[in-house]
């Protein structure tokens, strides 16, 4: 009996390892993420892409309520997978770290800088008492100095660069497809086409009209209008 107390004590503190190394509240925190409909990030020759799942649970409700891609500060984008109003703060935090950021050096930040300072925040919620994990994955892409960086960040809150990923529901499927169909050199369209159709991979009944589909390039982030967007899938008329 006294075993079953101390595993519940391990399952119920935020910042306390169980005997095995494993904090229970971050893998849950990481469930959450792979619950949340899915998102896809792809680097391409001179840009990133971002291809989200914004279908909603109800006609009733308005798709353009459902934010999953947000613009940091003109150059940098964030798409998100997990719990919105986690995501929404986070963003939040990123936007005030870039602004900060331009006023203390007089430069917009990278795209490693920024992904490591949300990783911060993250971190700090795993190992404080009365805060719980961000239930929320996010991926943050731009193009600094000519390069398409891509970063995703977990509810441990580490950050990890990748040329292409996907996080929430349907991850794993959408990443065996990019693994086996990313290629290096790709253009814009080509790499919009390509995370819509890894997208599409783990969200079997997603239609063209409920993906959102943002791109960050030299010239700053861009949102994708939903028609232009649905004109990308492979197959569209």
């Amino acid at each position: 009996m006294q075993d079953g107390d101390d595993r519940r004590s391990y399952d119920r503190g935020t910042s306390i390892f169980s005997p095995d190394g494993r904090l229970y509240q971050v893998e849950y925190a990481r469930e959450a993420v792979r619950k949340g409909s899915a998102t896809v990030g792809v680097t391409t020759e001179d840009s990133v892409v971002f291809a989200s799942d914004t279908s909603t649970r109800s006609p009733l409700l308005e798709r353009d309520s459902v934010e999953k891609i947000h613009d940091v500060d003109g150059r940098l984008g964030i798409a998100s997978a997990g719990h919105v109003a986690d995501a929404r703060r986070l963003v939040d935090e990123a936007r005030r770290f870039a602004q900060a950021e331009r006023l203390r050096y007089g430069e917009a930040p990278g795209v490693e800088t920024t992904a490591k300072a949300i990783a911060e925040v993250v971190q700090e919620s795993t190992q404080t008492g009365g805060m719980r994990p961000f239930g929320v994955g996010l991926l943050v892409g731009g193009v600094v100095d000519g390069a398409p960086r891509l970063y995703e960040t977990d509810p441990s809150g580490t950050p990890s660069a990748w040329r292409a990923t996907a996080i929430g529901s349907g991850s794993d499927e959408i990443r065996d497809y990019l693994e086996t169909e990313f290629t290096d050199g790709l253009g814009t369209d080509d790499g919009i086409a390509l995370a819509l159709d890894a997208l599409r991979t783990g969200t079997d009944e997603l239609t063209p009209g409920e993906a959102a589909v943002a791109t960050m390039d030299a010239d700053g982030f861009r949102s994708m209008d939903e028609d232009v967007a649905a004109g990308h899938f492979r197959g569209a008329s």
